[in-house]
């Protein structure tokens, strides 16, 4: 099958046409964080006036890539959430309405299900089942992945995800969005011994997550300092260490009351060099194995939407023509993927 994917859920627009005999056909990628970068987050409105601008011209520069006319794909994936309303009705209108004209199949697909199957593109992938952290804008969450579509939650965020925290601690240190990156680079020139912050929920029972404290102390610690860069730098490290390892001792407990021996990391905050020195530091301690899509599959991308689509329209599903999306969809309310 030939099957062209849409993503749409936040501030990103992709596109790819992926084949499932062939793989990854081309895939492409338009960010708004220009856009939305004066004022310090993403603006839903702009954001969704934005796909409805980029989405046609993209889906018509993958397909000429690779010299497919639209009449030749045999199903189209699109995110149906979660993510924000307005930008998720941009790809589903554009998915199902050329689905209908050309007469095939069209599938939503879970923002997150796409997320944690991405490291199935590449040519080392994990083995069912296994333990993913998705760790995004929008989400951290820990997932016991039994097979395709089978998923449970263990623990996630009862507050901001771990990617919110950081756009929002550089927000309040000044070095702009996208906060992960931003943090991370201040990071490096930074005192590891000046500031030691908190592990939020560490010191109990249980796998879910909350980084409002973390976000707190944060706030409370700039507050008390003057902010020269040297301050910047050093509150920067303390922020994504205590950040980190707190995703560590979280993941670590996920693998041991599993007993899963491969492990998935999947989501903008995954592409974060010192979550994933550390990780792979756990995964030698305990003999697990990590696996991660490449970077430019970890922020929002159209090729996992095209492979966890064409995944679902090969087992024969397909969306109903009323189409709706969902900007809150647990993972656990997926069906699972007939072989």
């Amino acid at each position: 099958m030939l099957i062209l994917g849409i993503e749409t859920s936040c501030d990103d627009t992709g596109a790819a046409v992926f084949h499932t005999q062939q793989g990854l056909l081309v895939h492409k990628l338009h960010s708004q964080v220009e856009l939305h970068q004066r004022y310090g987050g993403v603006v839903p409105e702009l954001a969704a006036r934005d796909h409805i601008q980029k989405l046609l011209p993209l889906i018509n520069d993958v397909l000429d890539r690779v010299q497919v006319k639209p009449k030749q794909l045999d199903g189209i994936a699109y995110t149906a959430g979660p993510g924000l309303a307005g930008a998720l009705l941009v790809g589903a209108a554009v998915g199902r309405s050329l689905a209908f004209s050309l007469s095939i199949p069209a599938i939503g697909v879970h923002h997150m299900e796409g997320h944690l199957l991405s490291p199935m593109l590449e040519d080392q992938s994990p083995d069912f089942p296994f333990l993913a952290l998705l760790v995004s804008g929008g989400h951290t969450q820990l997932v016991d992945v039994q097979q395709p579509g089978q998923y449970q939650l263990l623990g996630e965020s009862l507050d901001d995800a771990v990617g919110e925290a950081f756009d929002k601690t550089a927000k309040l240190l000044g070095l702009g969005y996208p906060g992960g990156p931003k943090v991370a680079a201040a990071a490096k020139m930074g005192n590891p011994n000046r500031f030691h912050f908190p592990r939020p929920m560490t010191d109990r029972p249980g796998l879910d997550f909350s980084f409002s404290g973390l976000k707190t102390h944060t706030l409370e610690t700039a507050r008390a300092h003057d902010l020269t860069s040297q301050t910047v730098a050093d509150i920067a490290w303390a922020f994504q260490d205590a950040a980190v390892d707190t995703l560590l001792i979280k993941a670590r407990r996920a693998l041991e009351q599993t007993g899963h021996h491969e492990f998935v990391v999947a989501g903008g905050v995954g592409a974060n060099q010192l979550l994933r020195v550390r990780l792979k530091e756990l995964a030698d301690e305990l003999d697990r194995e990590v696996f991660y899509p490449r970077p430019e599959f970890c922020t929002d991308n159209g090729a996992m939407i095209a492979y966890a689509g064409a995944l679902r329209l090969s087992a024969e599903e397909s969306a109903d023509p009323r189409f709706a999306v969902h900007p809150r969809w647990s993972l656990e309310d997926l069906n699972p993927i007939a072989k």
